[in-house]
């Protein structure tokens, strides 16, 4: 194994301004791992409960994702519901229902405890810390948070992200987590816990790379036609992390490639529900896309 990712795997509600679907597949662990499957050896570490479909598991089996650490226990699945505001950014939570994940413990198969990249989504801390007692050797990780456990959690939190190479959150995030307004003096302040890396989402408008010694700039791929933006964050970290395992060299000029990457299978996310777009996805597209965005940002043309 190359790669796991763990996270939530949900059963997602989602109306948006163009359309309104029901019982999408979902969840941090579906987007990212399906965004790392066209680069490299995934895994997925989750929970579903006695509800969730084939149908669903047969699709993370088309996409090659391995489900050794995938745990199917009884009762309900996550589930989620929301709506979109008209700018496609904003939204509504209007139902969440834990069930199984509520309970969650993960526990690694002993096929991914040597995987040289690890992506810890926004779970609890504690499981993440849980999860890192586990893995062998020296991995390169990454970890999600959210504003709950910035609010609830920061103790635990404060120890995952001092023992992790890369912390990648969003703007809102960061400020909360440091009480700092500016985005500079925040990751200079969350590369002061331990890390060697922060990346900073602004979604739209890209993403940040801060190092001690440097500041880089990923732009967003333009999308014109929209369709839900749910998962689109998961999908740039598993693009991310999959395409840095293809390569397997982690310096600037790989990481920054590896988030312009990031960038376009995000988009390509963005344009249809749930995984139906990465599901219709080829390398072709993929390449085609970043060479696109190499030529969006390219001064020297």
């Amino acid at each position: 194994m190359n790669l796991w990712v763990v996270g939530s795997i949900g059963i997602d509600d989602i109306t948006t301004p163009k359309e309104a679907r029901c019982n999408v597949l979902g969840g941090s662990v579906t987007h990212a791992c399906a965004a790392a499957s066209f680069f490299t050896k995934v895994g997925a570490v989750g929970v579903v409960g006695s509800d969730f479909p084939h149908e669903y598991i047969e699709r993370y089996q088309r996409l090659g994702i391995d489900l050794s650490g995938l745990q199917q226990q009884e009762g309900a699945t996550f589930r989620w519901s929301g709506v979109y505001e008209s700018d496609f950014i904003n939204r509504r939570t209007l139902k969440t229902e834990l069930g199984v994940f509520g309970d969650f413990k993960p526990e690694l198969p002993p096929s991914y405890r040597a995987a040289p990249y690890v992506l810890l989504g926004n779970i609890n801390p504690e499981l993440q810390e849980h999860l890192l007692a586990q893995v062998e050797g020296d991995p390169f990780v990454v970890a999600d948070t959210m504003d709950l456990w910035i609010n609830i959690a920061r103790p635990a939190l404060n120890r995952v992200i001092s023992r992790v190479d890369m912390v990648m959150l969003n703007d809102s995030e960061a400020r909360l987590l440091t009480r700092c307004h500016n985005l500079c003096n925040c990751a200079s302040l969350i590369l002061d816990m331990g890390p060697k890396y922060v990346v900073i989402k602004k979604g739209e408008h890209g993403a940040h790379l801060f190092t001690r010694d440097s500041t880089s700039i990923i732009p967003a791929f333009p999308v014109a036609d929209v369709s839900d933006p749910t998962g689109a964050g998961d999908s740039f970290a598993g693009a991310f992390l999959g395409w840095l395992s293809r390569q397997n060299t982690i310096d600037i000029p790989q990481l920054r490639r590896g988030l312009c990457t990031g960038a376009v299978v995000a988009a390509y996310t963005v344009e249809a529900f749930g995984l139906e777009s990465l599901e219709q996805l080829t390398m072709g597209k993929i390449e085609n896309r970043y060479q696109q965005l190499l030529s969006m940002i390219d001064i020297r043309a």
